[in-house]
């Protein structure tokens, strides 16, 4: 099973997690306001659900490990 975890950079989740309460939730990485934005997004989503995928979510918020 995969493990899905904080980047290990405390700064980097300080500052995404301070983009994310400005913005309500949605990634502070995106423009839209969509609910494809919303944390967890819908592309990270999609590559918890890949059993090839290892890394990072698009604003460097989470990481995918393979499980």
């Amino acid at each position: 099973m995969a493990k899905i975890r904080l980047n290990e950079d405390e700064e980097t989740v300080k500052m995404i997690k301070e983009g994310l309460k400005k913005k309500g939730g949605y990634c502070p990485c995106r423009r839209e306001m969509t609910p494809e934005n919303k944390c967890i997004c819908k592309e990270f989503r999609e590559q918890m659900a890949d059993p090839n995928f290892e890394g990072y979510c698009h604003c460097m918020l989470y990481y995918k490990e393979k499980g």
